[in-house]
């Protein structure tokens, strides 16, 4: 058995992680693939180092190794259309004995499977450079101000809850991209994680795991500010909803859901011996009702909004005379739909597609030129639009129905079954009122109600 645990791997999805500059070994698993720290996978430690006087440690850096690791995996081998694959990652770490702990792998694996749906294996081994993050000359003294941390991007979530969890200097944003994020002056003060990964070529889009990567890199820069809160920002339909309506044959997304953070605090706990909790202050609200709440902080207007960024789409798809959002992506139709129960506007040119009152969506798209990137708009509208009207649909369940669900959500924030279902039919209901508001206001000929009766793209044929 060579040091790689598998004589040959398992699933021939294995990735082995190597050190910069190290050739990979001979006894490589047939079939595997190497990512070499400093090409495929770049990342600046130095940033976590400036959050405490005693610097980033070997586990943080280990773990940034491995949320890289996660990602080269989960976006390099398709899904097939069964959904799970069996993904092996051989990941060199500094701190061997801490990974190879019983516990921590544990519940590696279960934060892992839950949230990706995938079967994970790793292996560890020992690192061959134990100082790669380097050490401080001098000791900085540092002002403890921080009460909460949260993983910040440029959605309206972010925006409002950093707002509504307390005053800007309180916060501790993380940002995690692998470009220059520009800071609007309407955002709370962030800091940037560069984060890159690269030469996995694209071959699967889910990528569920960046839920375990935000929340990890957010966890190492909230221990490192000794902050035990870490809030996520997510509103209800956003949390709950991919997996109350999860579309057909697809995994249920957990990304946001409470069973995933209570399993990510159980593996960052065995882990790095940190007793942080996340906090979801806003999952029995609509992003309406949040986007109001934020309205209500004095000083605060339409404005301070609608500068975030919100669409899924590629750039490629949204560039019709600058970059825009789509405007029918199941993210652009909840912003529009919050933005309409919170009474903001938003500038016309905002969207590409930005009549959803016309009655055919070619319409609508003709601004777009190519054709199969008008197909791709249709796809994501259609499937957005029918995802939030099943929601809404909810709302009149019994609650039978629902119940199943209001006990996972209960036992993870515990919280009663009953008082559970209390809330979230709270959730659901206001939600099918903000949705039906934002239908009519398009007008009984809009393209979106013709998808809503099944049309072309119907989920369930």
């Amino acid at each position: 058995m060579n040091a790689y645990t598998h004589e040959s791997s398992v699933s021939g999805k294995h990735l082995v992680v190597i050190e910069k500059g190290q050739k990979p070994d001979s006894d490589l698993p047939e079939g595997a693939i190497t990512a070499e720290v400093g090409r495929h996978i770049r990342f600046n430690a130095e940033v976590l180092v400036t959050f405490d006087v005693e610097g980033c440690q070997s586990l943080h850096y280990d773990m940034l190794v491995l949320c890289a690791a996660i990602e080269f995996a989960d976006r390099r081998w398709k899904r097939p259309l069964g959904w799970r694959r069996i993904l092996e990652v051989t990941v060199p770490v500094i701190d061997l004995k801490s990974w190879q702990s019983p516990e921590v792998l544990l519940s590696l694996h279960r934060v892992l499977n839950h949230l990706t749906g995938d079967t994970w294996l790793f292996s560890f081994v020992g690192a061959k450079d134990s100082s790669p993050i380097g050490s401080r000359q001098t000791l900085i003294e540092f002002e403890k101000t921080k009460t909460f941390a949260m993983a910040y991007s440029d959605g309206l979530d972010s925006r409002a809850v950093s707002a509504l969890s307390g005053d800007q200097h309180e916060a501790l944003c993380i940002r995690i991209a692998g470009n220059r994020q520009r800071w609007k002056n309407e955002d709370s003060f962030f800091t940037q994680i560069p984060f890159k990964v690269q030469g996995y070529r694209g071959r699967e889009s889910s990528f569920r795991s960046r839920g375990f990567q935000f929340a990890a890199v957010t966890a190492i820069a909230a221990q490192l500010s000794n902050v035990a809160r870490i809030i996520v920002p997510e509103s209800g339909q956003g949390a709950l909803g991919p997996v109350l309506v999860p579309l057909h044959n697809i995994y249920p997304d957990y990304r946001n859901h409470p069973t995933f953070f209570r399993k990510m605090e159980q593996f960052i706990t065995a882990l790095l011996g940190y007793d942080g909790k996340f906090e979801q202050p806003r999952l029995w609200s609509t992003k309406g009702q949040t986007l109001r709440a934020f309205l209500e902080i004095p000083g605060k207007t339409g404005q301070h909004l609608t500068s975030t960024h919100s669409c899924w789409q590629s750039r490629r798809v949204v560039n019709v005379g600058g970059r825009k959002q789509c405007g029918m992506c199941a993210a652009c139709l909840l912003r529009r739909v919050s933005f309409h129960a919170a009474g903001v506007s938003e500038a016309r040119d905002t969207y590409v597609v930005s009549d959803l009152a016309a009655t055919d969506a070619s319409d609508a798209l003709s601004v777009i030129h190519q054709k199969a990137d008008r197909d791709i708009m249709i796809e994501y509208g259609s499937v957005g639009t029918r995802h939030l009207q099943h929601l809404a649909e909810l709302a009149d369940l019994p609650d039978d129905a629902l119940r199943n669900h209001a006990s996972q959500i209960g036992a993870a924030i515990g919280e009663s079954t009953e008082k559970t279902l209390t809330n979230l039919r709270k959730m659901l209901s206001t939600h099918a009122v903000e949705w039906r508001a934002f239908l009519s206001a398009q007008g009984e000929q809009s393209f979106l109600k013709s998808w809503m009766d099944g049309g072309r793209y119907d989920r369930f044929k």
